[in-house]
C-alpha cells in the first residue's frame, strides 16, 4: 500500500491562503466598524448644492462680488475620440467628464464627473486673512479652436481677472490647465493659491466590493517613490514633494501631474461603498487640497489624465504614473512589471483573453517545472525513510532531543533532506503573490468573456441567490468552484488515504487541511476576477498532470531506494547548516545528561 507523507507545497498554500484572508477578514471588519459609525456623508450630501463640496470650503470668503443681472450660464465642451470634457461659464465648474470608449456593468456611458459631487477650483489669498474661490466667480468664454482650447476669463475686481485655459488635443486623455491672474496694479508675485480637487468617485462594476479594494487614492513623491491612503474607512494625511496624484477607480483614473513638486498637501479618501443612502452608487469620496507654486507672471500650468487604468498605457507617459497601478512591491512588481504584463501583452496579440490566460499559465508552471520536480523527488524520498523514521520516533517517544538527533543522522547517511520539499515551494511563493497581484489591475481584462465568464475583470455568476451568504455572497460563481476541486483532488492526491497523524506532522492535521483549503478557496475567489480563479484551476490542473507524469514516468522508486541505500554505506560527509545543526543537538545532550548527573 502506497504511503504518504505530509506535503509541504500544500503546507505553505494553506498559510498563504490563511494570510490573505486575515487580510480580508480586517478589510470587511474596517467597513463594517465604518458602516456602525454615524457617517457624516448623508449630512453633507443633503448641504451641499449644485456639484460642489461644501465641507472642502473650510476658509473664510470675506469677499463679497458684484451679481451680474445680466449673465447666463454657458457650457463649454473640449472633445475629441477619447473624452468629452464640459465646463460651466459659472464658476468654471466641471460638469462632465466622459469617456467615450467605456461603459459600466449596465452598458451605460461612463462618467468620471457627470451630476456627482465634485469640486475643481482654486483659493486665492486676498490680504486680511480671507480668500478668493473661483468658483464664486462667473465667467467670460473665448474659444481659441474649437472643442480643442477654451479660455474662461473671470472678473475679480476692476483691476484683477483671473485666466484659465483648458487645451485637448486630438486622440489624447490629457487636458492641459493653465492659471494666471492678472492684476494692473501690482507686479508682485502672489503667494498663497491652494488648487482644491475632490470627487465622489461612480462605481463601474458588478461587485461594489470587489471594486473598492482597488479603488484608492494614490501619490507620487520625490519622483520615483509612490504610495496611497487605505481603502478601508476615512483617512487623511499630509504629504510632500509631490508629483502626482491620482484617485483611482480600479480601471479607470483621474491623476494630476504637477510640473513642480508641491508641499504640504492634504489629501483624505473616505468609504462611500458601506453607507446604505447611497444605494451602492459610489465607491469612495477623495479631496486633496494642493497648494500651488505661481511664476513670476502669476502663472502656472499642469495637466490632468482621465482614463484606463492601464499599466501599459500610462507607463508610456514616462511621468512614472504607471505606479499609480497597484502591481505589487518588491519581487512580486518586478515579476509584473518584467514578466508577467509584457508576456500577457504578447500573448493577447495571437489568442482570446481566455486562452491568453491558459497559455500564460501553461507557460509558468513549464518554467517551474524543476522546482515541481525536486519537490516531488523529496516526497519520494521521505516516503521511503518514513518506516525508519516510525522506528525512532518509537523508540525515542521520551526523549525528543534524542529522537531528533537520531533523525538528522538517518537524513545524513541516506542523503536525504526535508528542506529539499519546502525550499521548491518557497521559490513558487513570489510567482503566486505576482500572479495574484496581476488579475485584479490587468485592465485588459475588462468586458472580454470566455466561457461563461462574460467579464474575466469579475465574477462569473452563473445563479443568483436572491439572499445574501456571509463571506461569499449572493451569486455562485463556477471558475472558483473548479479551481477548489482541483486543489482538493491535488491534496487528496499528494497525501494519499493513509495520512500522517497531528503528533507526527507538528500538530498539523493534514485531513483537515485537505478539506479547509478548497472550502477557503471556493468562500474567497467567488467575487474575485474570474481570470485569477481561472488562473488557479488550470495551475492545479496542470500540477496534477505533471506529478503524475512525474511519479509514473520519470521517477523511479526501486531505483531510488538503491540510491538511498548505497548513500548509507558511503562515508557520512556532514556540512554546512546540517553539521551546526548536528553539533548543537549533541551540546544540548551532553549538557542534559550533565544536568541529569
Amino acid at each position: 500500500m502506497e504511503q504518504n507523507k505530509f506535503d509541504p507545497l500544500q503546507f505553505i498554500g494553506f498559510l498563504l491562503i490563511s494570510v490573505i484572508l486575515m487580510f480580508w477578514f480586517y478589510d470587511n471588519q474596517s467597513n463594517a466598524i465604518e458602516n456602525q459609525q454615524d457617517v457624516a456623508v448623508e449630512n453633507v450630501l443633503d448641504k451641499v448644492e449644485d456639484d460642489s463640496f461644501d465641507l472642502i470650503n473650510s476658509k473664510d470668503n470675506s469677499n463679497e462680488f458684484e451679481i451680474d443681472e445680466s449673465f447666463t450660464e454657458e457650457i463649454i465642451t473640449l472633445e475629441n475620440d477619447n473624452i468629452l470634457f464640459e465646463l460651466s461659464t459659472d464658476g468654471a465648474v466641471i460638469k462632465k467628464i466622459l469617456l467615450k470608449d467605456y461603459s459600466n456593468f449596465n452598458d451605460d456611458p461612463l462618467f468620471l464627473v457627470n451630476n456627482n459631487k465634485s469640486i475643481f477650483s482654486y483659493n486665492i489669498s486676498n490680504g486680511r486673512n480671507s480668500i478668493i474661490n473661483s468658483g464664486d466667480l462667473t465667467y467670460s468664454s473665448e474659444v481659441i479652436r474649437d472643442k480643442s482650447i477654451v479660455k474662461l476669463i473671470g472678473v475679480i475686481d476692476q483691476n484683477r481677472s483671473l485666466e484659465l485655459t483648458y487645451s485637448l488635443e486630438e486622440s489624447s486623455s490629457m487636458i492641459d490647465f493653465d492659471f494666471k491672474l492678472n492684476d494692473s496694479n501690482s507686479n508682485e508675485r502672489l503667494d498663497g493659491v491652494e488648487l482644491i480637487w475632490g470627487k465622489d468617485s461612480f462605481r463601474n462594476s458588478k461587485s461594489i466590493d470587489y471594486e473598492n479594494r482597488y479603488t484608492a487614492l494614490s501619490y507620487g513623491f520625490e519622483d520615483e517613490k509612490d504610495s496611497y491612503l487605505s481603502v478601508g474607512g476615512s483617512t487623511n494625511k499630509t504629504i510632500n514633494n509631490v508629483n502626482w496624484i491620482s484617485f483611482r477607480e480600479h480601471f479607470f483614473s483621474s491623476i494630476l501631474i504637477l510640473n513642480n513638486k508641491s508641499n504640504d498637501v492634504q489629501i483624505n479618501s473616505e468609504d462611500l461603498a458601506s453607507n446604505e443612502t447611497l444605494k451602492n452608487k459610489f465607491t469612495k469620496r477623495f479631496l486633496a487640497n494642493i497648494p500651488i507654486e505661481l511664476n513670476s507672471q502669476n502663472s502656472i500650468s499642469y495637466s490632468m489624465y482621465y482614463g484606463p487604468t492601464d499599466y501599459e498605457l500610462l507607463k508610456n507617459y514616462d511621468l512614472n504614473l504607471e505606479n499609480s497601478v497597484p502591481i505589487g512591491w518588491g519581487i512580486f512588481g518586478w515579476l509584473n512589471r518584467f514578466v508577467f504584463f509584457p508576456l500577457f501583452s504578447l500573448l493577447t496579440n495571437y489568442f482570446s483573453f481566455g486562452i491568453a490566460i491558459i497559455v500564460m499559465t501553461i507557460l509558468v508552471k513549464v518554467a517551474i517545472s524543476p522546482l515541481t520536480y525536486k519537490s516531488y523527488l523529496s516526497q519520494i524520498k521521505m516516503k521511503i525513510l518514513k518506516p525508519e523514521l516510525e522506528i525512532i520516533n518509537e523508540k525515542f517517544k521520551d526523549d525528543a532531543m534524542k529522537k531528533q538527533q537520531e533523525t538528522m543522522k538517518l537524513y545524513t547517511k541516506s542523503g536525504a533532506n526535508p528542506m529539499s520539499g519546502c525550499l521548491p515551494a518557497v521559490l513558487q511563493m513570489p510567482i503566486f503573490f505576482a500572479l495574484f497581484t496581476f488579475f485584479p489591475v490587468a485592465f485588459s481584462l475588462r468586458q472580454k468573456s470566455f466561457l461563461w465568464a462574460d467579464d474575466l475583470s469579475s465574477y462569473d455568476s452563473i445563479l443568483e441567490l436572491g439572499f445574501y451568504i456571509p463571506l461569499y455572497g449572493d451569486h455562485v460563481s463556477l471558475f472558483p468552484i473548479l479551481a477548489s476541486v482541483a486543489i482538493f483532488y491535488y491534496t487528496k492526491m499528494t497525501t494519499g488515504q493513509q495520512m500522517m497523524s497531528p503528533s507526527q506532522t507538528g500538530g498539523v492535521n493534514m485531513k483537515l487541511i485537505m478539506y479547509m483549503m478548497p472550502l477557503m478557496m471556493l468562500f474567497f475567489f467567488n467575487n474575485y476576477a474570474s481570470g485569477l480563479s481561472l488562473y488557479y484551476f488550470i495551475s492545479n490542473v496542470l500540477t496534477i498532470i505533471l506529478m503524475l507524469i512525474i511519479k509514473n514516468f520519470i521517477i523511479d522508486d526501486n531505483k531510488i531506494l538503491s540510491e538511498i541505500e548505497e548513500n548509507k554505506k558511503k562515508p557520512v560527509k556532514v556540512g554546512g547548516f546540517r553539521a551546526r545543526l548536528q553539533k548543537a543537538l549533541e551540546e544540548a545532550e551532553k549538557q542534559k545528561k550533565s544536568r541529569g548527573k
